[in-house]
């Protein structure tokens, strides 16, 4: 394999690449990158068995062929070249060995055979639909906070997607939740998606799927099956494991009753949020939350530094309510809500509470109560 490519490109294509790259692996060959060159293009794959990913770009293909090299070391490399380089990739020594050169830059990379790659792109994935990024992102933006990262509940360390077609119209719908808060949007059922299985994406595709995604405003190819999800698109592929669980009955989660409703600005309840959380106590972050007639007082106290008190003009017309929050996962809702109001539909002190965006039907967040 011997191949010229520009600096910029072998970078932005190694930055994807490397990060699903675990940075200690006992498996020797997962650490590496494997190139493929061939046709005017440089493929490269890497893997952590659970996570796979190919990024194509264009190259100077002088001889064909494949090899694996470090991907850490190989992006550490390119990354400290200076801009507007070309990098020059020769494997045709058959001694083991990768020579990168760039300008007066020689660096020699041990290489281990491309044929002990493991492949994990292919099999069958016989649902398939197409989502414009904006949408895939929003649905990704505004649940992904929720995901649990408690390993025992396994089952709760993804995203759960699924088609949901008992409201009015068929929606693809997107749920995470750890226990306390859950997190629920959609958006329009596309073509195809219409006989998908509820599937759970895991974290670290989350993730990774949304750095991806950031730099593209065009369709992404959406191909499933019972145990595998891809994502296509802008010469990028990114296949991944689903989580083998059964994700909860979500909706048994969210109320049915609550009847009290509170309505106030989004950054002006963040702030007075944060300002009296200052005060307590960092392993629980409590926050009460005193609903009156016209009025919203918030109030934290700690046993070694206080109390505090913030009170808020809001519209609130039910009976007197007194209910607990943890500060910190009611001010991570509140940073995923773009609009200037928020409802907050309340029953009791004991209930889970609905808070949603003024001007968005599609999303719900909920969050259970803490005792104050």
């Amino acid at each position: 394999m011997k191949l010229i490519i520009e600096r910029a490109a072998l970078l932005k294509s190694l930055g994807h690449v490397q990060n699903v790259v675990e940075c200690r692996n006992t498996i020797p060959i997962l650490s590496n990158v494997k190139l493929v060159a061939k046709d005017g293009q440089l493929r490269l794959n890497a893997t952590d068995m659970d996570l796979d990913i190919v990024d194509a770009t264009q190259a100077q293909v002088i001889e064909p062929g494949e090899t694996t090299a470090p991907a850490h070391m190989l992006y550490d490399i390119v990354k400290k070249l200076p801009d507007g380089a070309e990098v020059e990739l020769d494997a045709t020594s058959g001694d083991g060995q990768m020579v990168l050169r760039s300008g007066r830059s020689r660096f020699s990379l041990s290489c281990l055979p491309a044929s002990e790659f493991p492949v994990m792109s292919g099999g069958d994935l016989p649902v398939s639909f197409a989502l414009v990024a904006a949408q895939l992102k929003d649905l990704i933006d505004k649940t992904r906070f929720a995901i649990s990262t408690e390993e025992t509940r396994y089952y709760l360390n993804g995203i759960y997607l699924h088609a949901y077609t008992e409201g009015k119209a068929p929606v693809l719908r997107a749920v995470a939740t750890d226990g306390h808060r859950l997190a629920s949007t959609e958006t329009e059922l596309p073509v195809g998606a219409e006989d998908m299985p509820g599937i759970i994406i895991p974290r670290k595709t989350v993730n990774e799927l949304h750095k991806l995604i950031e730099e593209t405003e065009g369709e992404i190819l959406v191909s499933l099956s019972d145990a595998k999800v891809q994502f296509s698109f802008d010469g990028v592929m990114l296949t991944s494991k689903l989580i083998d669980g059964t994700f909860p009955d979500y909706e048994r989660v969210i109320p049915q009753g609550n009847d009290k409703e509170l309505k106030v600005g989004r950054k002006v309840l963040a702030d007075a949020v944060d300002r009296v959380s200052a005060i307590s106590t960092e392993k629980s972050r409590a926050v009460k939350l005193t609903l009156d007639a016209g009025s919203l007082v918030l109030s934290a106290s700690s046993p070694d530094s206080g109390s505090a008190t913030d009170e808020l003009e809001a519209d609130y017309g039910g009976e007197r309510l007194e209910i607990g929050f943890n500060a910190s996962y009611l001010l991570e809702i509140m940073r995923q809500i773009s609009a200037d109001d928020i409802t907050l539909q309340l029953s009791d002190a004991a209930a889970p509470t609905i808070i949603r965006e003024e001007g968005d039907e599609n999303t719900l967040y909920v969050l259970m109560p803490m005792r104050v």
